[in-house]
């Protein structure tokens, strides 16, 4: 048995200066945040028992993606395979997938502490 949800919102950013984009992102979400000590994230602090929002500088095209927590990411992609899913890659601490539609998101270990409240269960 594994939980998974909707965990992170990642906006990534063709840029070499998340300051501008954090700046901006901030004003329209209404939080805060920081640029991290590398410079290549940054932390928008949203409500509690919301997802989290995440800036990423990028090197690619600029889009946004989701990030599923779990605490199983080779059940989850298993059971994504299973759906008609398929897994792109591993990078760092975490799974990169790819849905039948094209569109890429990423498995997680979990990111915020009341996981899994409120994450589907899965038997496996």
């Amino acid at each position: 048995m594994h939980h998974s949800r909707l965990g992170v919102i990642v906006i990534d950013c063709r840029t070499d200066d998340l300051g501008p984009a954090t700046a901006f992102w901030k004003g329209v979400l209404g939080v805060e945040g920081e640029v991290d000590a590398d410079g290549r994230y940054a932390v928008l602090r949203t409500a509690e028992g919301r997802p989290k929002v995440l800036l990423q500088a990028v090197d690619h095209d600029p889009r946004i993606h989701i990030d599923f927590e779990t605490e199983d990411q080779a059940a989850e992609a298993a059971r994504i395979v299973a759906l008609g899913g398929r897994v792109i890659g591993k990078v760092k601490r975490w799974t990169v997938m790819e849905a039948p539609t094209g569109h890429r998101f990423c498995l997680v270990n979990p990111q915020q502490d009341d996981f899994p409240a409120h994450a589907a269960r899965w038997e496996d």
